[in-house]
């Protein structure tokens, strides 16, 4: 039902104490290590040691952006933005239409190839339905309600939410001001699960 989205700086105790409490839950289906302020070295070694922790509890771990890292480890789950999808898949679709190359993109033929998920960050229908023609094996949209995150800046709502899953015939997840208080609005939207940062990670 939840992808946990993690941010050690919001951790009052120990990260990777918190990790292995996050693996053990039921409803939490993946954790994304997000952690985009790190280095690559001190991302990579922080990721060794949560893919560590998620292999004892069967809990799969999603490397965010850090594509080479994933590789280094092995890590079959990745996250990246909609620029970068169109980065490693050579062009929008709009494009390979145009030159001849056809709508759809084969992953595996790319480096991203190299993995058994590839989750995708999207912030429009039109998006969602490129991501899913480019290969993408998920994705994550948003931002839905109003979030400290962004602060100032209006959620996109349910009404969005639910033209992206009648596009795609992919999962969606819902990101931004998802907690346990309206998950079930987000279902009914047609969306799989929705993303949590502060609600797991504090």
């Amino acid at each position: 039902m939840y992808l946990c989205i993690t941010n050690r700086k919001l951790c009052t105790g120990n990260f990777l104490t918190k990790i292995r409490e996050l693996a053990d839950r039921q409803e939490i289906e993946k954790i994304v290590l997000r952690e985009k302020d790190l280095s690559s070295d001190d991302y990579e070694a922080l990721a060794e040691k949560c893919k560590e922790i998620c292999q004892e509890y069967g809990k799969p771990l999603v490397i965010n952006q850090f594509i080479e890292t994933a590789q280094k480890l092995q890590n079959p789950e990745v996250q990246i933005s909609m620029e970068m999808l169109r980065k490693y898949t050579g062009n929008t679709v709009q494009q390979r239409v145009n030159t001849g190359a056809g709508s759809t993109c084969n992953l595996h033929s790319t480096v991203l190839g190299e993995f058994q998920a590839v989750g995708v960050s999207v912030h429009s229908a039109p998006e969602a339905e490129e991501a899913q023609l480019l290969g993408a094996g998920y994705l994550i949209a948003g931002h839905i309600f109003q979030t400290d995150c962004k602060k100032g800046i209006p959620g996109r709502g349910l009404a969005f939410l639910e033209e992206v899953c009648q596009k795609v015939s992919i999962p969606v997840y819902a990101i931004g001001g998802i907690s346990p208080d309206n998950i079930q609005e987000v279902i009914r939207a047609g969306a799989k699960g929705g993303c949590m940062m502060s609600g797991f990670m504090r």
